[in-house]
């Protein structure tokens, strides 16, 4: 309040305070959930139940979050509607630091709003929030009022009534949508032994990182070890930002189909995920410096949490929705990142080249392997007769080698030196004509493999071979560098 010409003055005007306030900036159903769900965890709650219904099939849908947390006390459920209610006003420890969460959320979905609270050995207490009765110009009365226990010996349910902004017809879909979202923004405790359920089924930490999807045997593995950032934060003392990246396997799930790779997740949920308190708050493209995102960026993943100890620095407001990085923040993890991104966009690139060249030296190698029924048989250890197969690659080899050889398993192996000038100078000239290349490239191909036959055919040491490959490779490199 303030005094003016002797008269008191009201800060706020009630009826319109709260029509504003259903406003504040939710952008989705899943979002204004969360901040449920975070104080169910932050009451140490084991088990959240999130139930959603309709009295009938033309009536306006409610819901409510049950949890079995330590509950609250008649003083804590008497503010915990109240805006900037809490107890822990302004603390760093966890979710909550203003007391707008829980009214600000729940007056954003519903008109009619119950919070009822039991703990051990006392009666379950309630309270209610009317939208309408308060925009008419009523008083709001926050007074606890006798309440409904829960089957847990303590804890605490919020009822949203009357909620007027789902935008789904059908429930199901709802349900489908919450199932994805808050898997991915409380993986982590999900992946830790909290319980999370919609309409009693039980929701999946979904991890955009790909770390533990496993399909056809192969899953994303990290990129590097995770980095570490020392930040100052706003009271002068210093907290951690962690950086995971993941590189998603190319070879392994190229040729998935666009449906399987929506469905796990190489499409549509790629980019940067950030995290607050272990909590998902952001995804899309963040602290990159100047790199856009580009298709191959998909193929892989970073990972970027930190504390609320910065907030100020990642721009976190109320709803803990989005992130509005500072400058000096920028300035501390934008070039490095910029340049890890940079990279791994590069070995993506190179792994599809990869994926393309094996492809399209099949039919070379195969009619390597029907000719080799013919030719001088060359003996290997264990199984000495038979003809031999082939398998031609491409990587990158050190020094002047323009192509490794190895015999192993009546298989003869060619890797090529993606790094040789021999590469550039044959091959790309050959992908760019595609198909109307493909006799010239076999023919490369197949005198390729031959000349590989004949070095492994030699009865020379595996040393000789090598010195033999490398001296090939020099001589035939330096003469490109000269035409």
């Amino acid at each position: 309040m303030s005094r003016k010409l002797g008269s008191t003055v009201d800060l706020l005007v009630p009826a319109n305070f709260i029509r504003a306030i259903r406003e504040s900036g939710y952008v989705s159903l899943s979002t204004a959930l969360a901040e449920l769900i975070d104080n169910s965890i932050q009451a140490d709650a084991a088990v959240i139940d999130i139930t959603i219904g309709r009295s009938r099939p033309d009536a306006l849908p409610w819901i409510s979050v049950e949890d079995d947390g330590y509950g609250m006390s008649e003083e804590e459920l008497i503010s915990c509607l109240r805006f900037g209610g809490s107890s822990r006003f302004d603390s760093r420890s966890s979710f909550g630091r203003f007391g707008m969460g829980l009214p600000a959320a729940s007056l954003s979905q519903a008109r009619r709003i119950e919070v009822a609270t039991w703990q051990p050995g006392t009666p379950a207490r309630a309270v209610h929030l009317d939208v309408d009765a308060v925009a008419q110009g009523d008083e709001a009365s926050l007074l606890a009022c006798d309440g409904v226990r829960g089957a847990a010996r303590s804890g605490c349910r919020v009822t949203w009534n009357e909620c007027d902004r789902i935008e789904y017809r059908r429930l199901v879909w709802l349900e489908r949508s919450l199932h994805r979202d808050l898997g991915q923004m409380f993986r982590k405790f999900l992946d830790s032994g909290t319980t999370l359920r919609i309409n009693g089924h039980r929701v999946e930490p979904l991890d955009p990182m790909l770390l533990k999807t496993k399909v056809n045997g192969r899953s994303a593995r990290l990129a590097f070890d995770p980095l570490r950032y020392e930040i100052s934060t706003a009271t002068g003392e210093t907290s951690c930002v962690t950086v995971t990246f993941a590189m998603l396997p190319v070879t392994g799930w190229h040729h998935l189909d666009n449906a399987i790779k929506r469905r796990i997740g190489v499409t549509g949920r790629g980019g940067v995920s950030i995290l607050r308190a272990g909590r998902e708050i952001a995804s899309g493209w963040y602290l990159m410096g100047g790199k856009r995102k580009e298709n191959y960026d998909d193929w892989w993943r970073c990972e970027i949490e930190f504390d609320p100890a910065l907030d100020e620095d990642f721009g976190i407001t109320i709803n803990k929705q989005g992130v509005r990085p500072t400058a000096a923040l920028r300035e501390a993890l934008e070039p490095e990142l910029e340049s890890i991104a940079r990279i791994l966009n590069a070995r993506v690139r190179q792994a599809f080249e990869e994926v393309k060249f094996e492809a399209a030296v099949q039919g070379s190698c195969r009619i390597a392997g029907a000719a080799d029924a013919d030719l001088p048989v060359i003996r290997t250890s264990g199984r000495a007769a038979g003809a031999l197969s082939y398998r031609l690659g491409a990587g990158q080899l050190s020094g002047e080698l323009m192509f490794e050889l190895t015999l192993k398993q009546r298989c003869i192996d060619v890797t090529l030196n993606i790094d040789h000038p021999a590469f550039g100078a044959l091959y790309r000239p050959l992908q760019e004509l595609g198909e109307a290349g493909t006799p010239v490239r076999t023919a490369l191909e197949l005198m390729l493999l031959s000349f590989a036959r004949s070095v492994a055919s030699m009865g020379v040491t595996e040393q000789e071979r090598r010195e033999l490959l490398l001296s090939w490779g020099a001589t035939y490199g330096r003469m490109l560098a000269k035409s």
